[in-house]
This record gives C-alpha cells, sequence and structure tokens, in this order.
C-alpha cells in the first residue's frame, strides 16, 4: 500500500514557502497550501477571530502535511492504492489542480468520471497495469498544462516549473 510520509517528504521539498503571485489563480500559499484550502481546515492560527493570510503564513511542515492528508490523499483513497508511484502522482495532480486531478485519471481508466474516488475507480488503479497507467498520467498531466497555457496564456510564466514538478513524478 501507499505510504503518505513518502509524498509528504517529496511535497514539501518541491512548495516553497509564502507566495502571493497575483497571477497565480490559486492566490495566495504557504507550503502549496491556499487560503481557500487553509479555510476548509477552519483553524485561525494567530486567534485574530478571522482566517486569513496571516493565518497561512504561520503554517508548519505539519500541518502541510495534515492539509495534504485530509483533503488531498484521502480525497484519492491513497492508502488503498498499492502502487507508491501510482499515488504519488495522482494525489499531486489533485494537490495542484483540484478535481481534475482524479477526472481525467478516471477518463483515462475508463471509468464515470465524477471527481469521486469510490470502490470502482480503485479496483481499476489497482488492476491496471501501473508502469503503463502511470506513464498515461504522466502525459495527461503534461498535455493539460499545454491546454491551461494555451486557455490562459497569463499563466506561460508558471509552464516550464509546472512540467518540471511533473517530471519529479518518475515510475519506479
Amino acid at each position: 500500500m501507499a505510504n503518505i510520509a513518502l509524498l509528504a517528504s517529496k511535497i514539501l521539498r518541491l512548495e516553497g514557502g509564502f507566495v502571493d503571485d497575483p497571477k497565480d489563480h490559486g492566490g495566495a500559499t504557504n507550503m502549496g497550501v491556499t487560503l481557500s484550502t487553509w479555510r476548509k481546515v477552519g483553524y485561525d492560527k494567530d486567534g485574530d477571530g478571522d482566517i486569513d493570510v496571516d493565518d497561512l503564513k504561520l503554517l508548519t511542515r505539519a500541518d502541510t502535511t495534515n492539509v495534504l492528508k485530509k483533503f488531498y490523499w484521502d480525497r484519492w483513497r491513497a492508502d488503498e492504492i498499492h502502487n507508491q508511484s501510482i499515488a504519488e502522482i495522482l494525489v499531486d495532480w489533485v494537490w495542484g489542480s483540484g478535481k481534475w486531478g482524479i477526472i481525467i485519471p478516471q477518463r483515462l481508466l475508463g471509468v464515470q468520471a465524477d471527481g469521486i474516488v469510490g470502490s470502482i475507480t480503485i479496483n481499476k488503479v489497482n488492476s491496471i497495469d501501473p508502469q503503463t497507467f502511470h506513464s498515461k498520467i504522466y502525459q495527461a498531466r503534461l498535455q493539460f498544462i499545454d491546454d491551461l497555457v494555451l486557455r490562459d496564456p497569463s499563466q506561460e510564466r508558471f509552464e516550464k516549473g509546472w512540467k518540471n514538478r511533473v517530471k519529479d513524478f518518475k515510475f519506479s
């Protein structure tokens, strides 16, 4: 079974600290956690009565790992995925692209592409050849980035970094 600790270590290595780039549609982030996601966590870290950028700036590595587990790893039911490389590339995709990191892989698997990982999706993930499936996911992620930049040229400045990130998710 896949192990979240291995992915958490990789995510924390790949993500920087606090960033608030006005061209980034995700808005302010710290270690890859967006403000909108932190608001779902519901923790006012500085105790001032609201959850805002000041709270985001106070995130710890443990906070990021907890967010990864609750909102991304568990969303993909990754504890049930047999192959670590598959779990990592899938969870990282939903981490960076939301529901598309589930819907597009579901399309590749030939199951209902509803953005909800149920037993049919998990069984299919675990029954398909992992190396072949990984290659399909890898290529689909690169195509997703190309399509995103084509639709919104303002995102071109992030393209190289996004593609380099995908390259960090090799099959092993």
